[in-house]
């Protein structure tokens, strides 16, 4: 007769960082390493949104452009090493392999780098300044 293994469960994920309250402010210190490392890597036409109580997804966006794809992953690369070495722990980077759009998950800020053609064509900054609707009184 063969043994046969109980399948057993996985223990369950550790509960998820709760969201943050609406109007927080977002780390100064963090928005400005990010900064100073999108200017030391010569990004381009850097925005910066903020969405501090408009979304639990983060409470700012930052938006740059790279001249070239090498220039765009190497941006974003450079971003999260210089995160860790600060001591944010290891970030995220999507999308640095094709170079046309690179996302870096700093936590409260998600950085974005696009080639030129490509951020006119997502246009992230023309979404996200569409005014929230006004709440209609109730009658």
């Amino acid at each position: 007769m063969e043994d046969f293994k109980i399948p057993t469960r996985k223990a369950p994920r550790a509960a998820a960082k709760p969201a943050a309250k609406a109007g927080k402010p977002t780390d100064p210190a963090l928005l400005s390493r990010i900064l100073a490392s999108l200017d030391d890597d010569k990004a381009e036409d850097v925005v910066t949104i903020d969405l501090a109580g408009r979304s639990s997804l983060a409470d700012a966006i930052i938006v740059a452009n790279g001249r070239s794809s090498r220039h765009v992953a190497s941006i974003a690369e450079h971003l999260a090493r210089r995160l860790k070495e600060a001591g944010y722990g290891t970030r995220p980077v999507d999308g640095a392999a094709q170079g046309d759009w690179a996302l870096v998950d700093a936590g409260d800020v998600i950085v974005h780098v696009f080639r030129p053609e490509v951020r006119a064509y997502y246009d992230l900054e023309g979404m996200w300044s569409v005014e929230e609707p006004k709440k209609r009184a109730s009658r």
